[in-house]
């Protein structure tokens, strides 16, 4: 009986411990996990799009604006870093491109929503029907409104949405570049309607930015801020933005004028010219590199990214 007894509360004992050394090692676990991801995702991530080719989009025109046709690949000389560059590919003005639309939903667009909808279906209406198009919305979430295609109009869930919320601008750049990367276009845009005034975003400007030249991507801004009352949100970002990928800044337009803005944007992505070359300097060091684009006529004004940031070997 005693020998019973006893064998009963060893096992017992032995249960007790093995029961709680369990509980231990499970919360042990869900610590490390949750350290892991709070590592994760207070990060400001390394965007990475490797690739040793870069891609150019061009915006050939003329002493008065227009834009110059029928050019061949031997008509462009590509310097990087002063060093002359072989191109690679020609693509020339009819080539289908992919862009995406980011629409500002955030609290400081209140009043202006309806005017970037229209803005985003005017330049939806210029779109020939190999060309194709994705709309998100951004505030403090990112969602896709409407996925690649060439409809002419917006998905009816963009229509009813109040303005309200923070403003994810960066990451939302972030996003559509990771988007525009799997696209098979080599013509790729980036089209913001915006403010401007980034308020939550989890990426700095500068990461927004490689992004867009990793993936490809000109960014074409227009500032919807209301500036009647003196405030100017972050128009120098957007400003930047455009001007270091290639693209096109448009200043606090009206109504029509940001009709006719995003109709202009569409025009010129449709007689762009697209090269590639793969740079001769292949050393991964992180560093910026800066592109000019001329032709043997110097009354043609080529309009192209400023440059990029080399990859890197540090991680």
């Amino acid at each position: 009986m005693f020998a019973s007894l006893s064998l009963h509360l060893t096992w017992k004992r032995a249960f007790f411990v093995a029961s709680h050394l369990l509980i231990f090692s499970s919360l042990s676990l869900i610590q490390i996990q949750a350290q892991n991801t709070t590592q994760d995702t207070t990060q400001d991530d390394v965007i990475n799009f490797e690739t040793n080719i870069v891609v150019l989009n061009l915006t050939v025109s003329d002493a008065g604006g227009s834009f110059v046709r029928n050019l061949k690949k031997s008509d462009f000389f590509i310097r990087e870093d002063n060093q002359p560059q072989q191109a690679l590919t020609f693509l020339i003005e009819n080539t289908p491109f992919a862009a995406v639309i980011l629409i500002d939903f955030s609290g400081s667009m209140e009043g202006r929503t309806s005017l970037a909808r229209a803005a985003a279906i005017h330049f939806l209406a210029g779109l020939r029907h190999e060309d194709t198009t994705s709309v998100y919305r951004f505030d403090s979430e990112i969602k896709m409104m409407q996925d690649f295609s060439s409809s002419r109009d917006l998905a009816p869930v963009a229509y009813g949405r109040r303005a309200e919320g923070m403003t994810k601008l960066h990451d939302a750049i972030v996003e559509a570049a990771e988007a525009l990367t799997a696209r098979p276009e080599k013509r790729r845009a980036i089209i913001v309607l915006s403010d401007g005034a980034d308020t939550q975003s989890r990426h700095s400007a500068d990461k927004a930015l490689a992004a867009a030249l990793a993936a490809g991507a000109t960014l074409y801004t227009v500032d919807m801020a209301d500036n009647k009352g003196g405030f100017s949100s972050a128009a120098g970002s957007l400003r930047n933005f455009a001007a270091k990928s290639g693209g096109r800044f448009i200043s606090t337009p009206g109504g029509r004028e940001t009709r006719e803005a995003l109709g202009d944007i569409v025009e010129e992505l449709s007689n762009q010219y697209t090269i590639t070359y793969r740079p001769t300097n292949t050393a991964h060091n992180g560093k910026w590199r800066e592109i000019e684009v001329t032709t043997a006529k110097p009354e043609i004004r080529v309009r192209t990214r400023r440059g990029y940031r080399a990859l890197s070997n540090k991680r």
